[in-house]
């Protein structure tokens, strides 16, 4: 037996007085009290009007909303539930945050753009956020865009990109190491229909930039995706000192350079279905790898080619009838190539290409940031959004799943740019593998667990009263139901009636 009647509608709240739904903020925001957040914001940010009034307290508070699961304007309101305003100062009013991020202009978010590199430089002298590089250890800086998906006209800089969705787009920069999570260095919100490379060479000079300011000493390798394969990017990340790993896209050059590599040069390599003999003490593996000298941008003039390594890895091209007894000629393969500037000294061909795949760690920095505070770009204005994008790098860090010292290596991503892995397309003669486990859980670059499930509902519209059953008096004629907020109360008709009949017939 079910019952017939539901809810339309649920409201939960949190109002206990003495209470505190998101104690774990109170070590965060210490920690960027310390690292100068208020005292910054304070002094570069000039939002005018009375608006822009106390923006260092406004900005800790929109970090502080985040942190606790905030992924929208009104779910601001949780820095205003039950005790937080004993524990906190500046809980503001989600109004009040809300007229504050539609005041940013593309000036004001360069200014936040500023404090957030500062606010990094902080951290770093107090959190061990790229831990301690080795001899020979690099510190990976990956750039990559996400589409983040957006509903309606009034969205200012919203088309359709890549990904066919309506959305804008986010360029994120994150730096790590073989040992460390992901840190956002560097971030840029641009409208939905923009090109991945637009802005990416600048974006890459501020993120090498940033990265200085917080560690000098190891090399670092910026990582690109074939998006971002052009002099633009390439160029930057020479110019602040920084090697370069970038996809390459099957133009008529690269065609050629793979095309020169002997039968001899392949070697195997750890990959998907790979088994290790180690009696040989090689892979026996279906993927191999190979290089060849290669100037990148040969059609430009002479001083802006760079010269590098052209890395190439190639898989069997799956026949699918081969189990119907029709077995291919000759051998095909599919081929990823990707350009390097990296001595081969220091990455021989197969350690390139493993370091290359790990580029792949960028997307689950994306995937993480957008179950957390870019669930959605809460405003119509595009400024606001821009510097919501700002405080997002800031408040949360990504988990590290891809970058456990204690996992395997990586495998080949399911990015857009690169082929999917088996396991996610079995066929004929391929077994379904299972899917990896789940990586040891790992401390955060700041703090662990600071986003809490709190969220904000709609208000419940109530849908009817429940009613209490009369009391049992032996009959059941003339029995009326009374309302407990109506006992003992008459109604306007009712008090009318009897204050005539008492005027008419006065008592004795």
């Amino acid at each position: 037996m079910q019952v017939s009647h539901t809810r339309s509608a649920l409201s939960v709240s949190f109002d206990e007085p003495n209470l505190v739904g998101s104690a774990r903020l109170v070590p965060v925001m210490e920690l960027a009290a310390e690292a100068g957040l208020h005292q910054l914001a304070n002094k570069r940010l000039t939002v005018p009007t009375d608006k822009g009034a106390n923006a260092g307290a406004k900005v800790a508070a929109l970090v502080a909303g985040m942190c606790a699961g905030a992924d929208s304007i009104d779910d601001m309101a949780v820095l205003r539930h039950g005790a937080m305003r004993r524990v906190f100062t500046g809980c503001y009013a989600p109004s009040t945050l809300g007229s504050f991020l539609r005041s940013f202009t593309f000036g004001h978010v360069r200014q936040l753009d500023a404090v957030a590199s500062r606010i990094l430089n902080g951290l770093a002298g107090r959190a061990p956020l790229l831990g301690s590089p080795g001899a020979g250890q690099f510190v990976y800086v990956d750039v990559d865009d996400t589409i983040i998906e957006v509903h309606g006209y009034a969205k200012q800089g919203s088309g359709y990109g890549y990904s066919g969705v309506r959305g804008l787009n986010a360029l994120l920069a994150t730096a790590t190491t073989d040992t460390t999570a992901p840190v956002i260095v560097a971030q840029r919100l641009r409208k939905g229909a923009a090109n991945s490379a637009r802005g990416a060479g600048r974006l890459v000079g501020e993120a090498l930039a940033n990265l200085a300011r917080v560690r000098t000493g190891p090399p670092v390798l910026c990582r690109f995706d074939s998006a971002y394969y052009g002099h633009g990017p390439v160029s930057a990340a020479l110019a602040g000192g920084a090697d370069v790993s970038v996809t390459v896209r099957m133009d008529p050059a690269v065609k050629r350079a793979i095309a020169g590599i002997g039968d001899t040069a392949w070697r195997a390599i750890e990959y998907t279905d790979a088994v290790f003999d180690e009696a040989a003490g090689t892979w026996i593996s279906k993927a191999e790898v190979a290089e060849t000298p290669f100037t990148a941008f040969s059609s430009r003039k002479k001083s802006e080619r760079i010269a590098g390594r052209l890395v190439v890895r190639r898989i069997p091209e799956l026949n699918r009838q081969a189990g119907d007894g029709q077995p291919t000629l000759f051998d095909t393969h599919r081929f990823h190539a990707f350009f390097t500037t990296v001595d081969p000294d220091v990455l021989d061909t197969v350690a390139a290409d493993r370091t290359h795949r790990g580029h792949a760690v960028i997307e689950q920095v994306n995937a993480d940031l957008k179950d957390s505070a870019l669930a959605h770009l809460p405003s119509g204005h595009f400024g606001a959004n821009s510097a919501w994008l700002v405080c997002t790098g800031k408040s949360l860090q990504p988990h590290p799943h891809r970058r456990d010292p204690r996992r395997r290596g990586l495998h080949q991503s399911s990015h857009r740019h690169h082929p999917g892995q088996a396991r996610e397309h079995p066929g004929p003669n391929r077994l379904q593998l299972p899917p990896d486990p789940d990586p040891p859980a790992s401390g955060l670059a700041l703090a662990t667990g600071t986003r809490s499930a709190l969220r904000r509902h709609a208000p419940a519209t109530a849908t009817g009263i429940e009613i209490r059953p009369p009391a049992d008096t032996g009959t059941t004629e003339g029995t009326t139901v009374e309302h407990p907020r109506q006992r003992g109360r008459l109604l306007p008709h009712a008090q009318n009636r009897l204050t005539r009949r008492f005027r008419n017939h006065p008592p004795a």
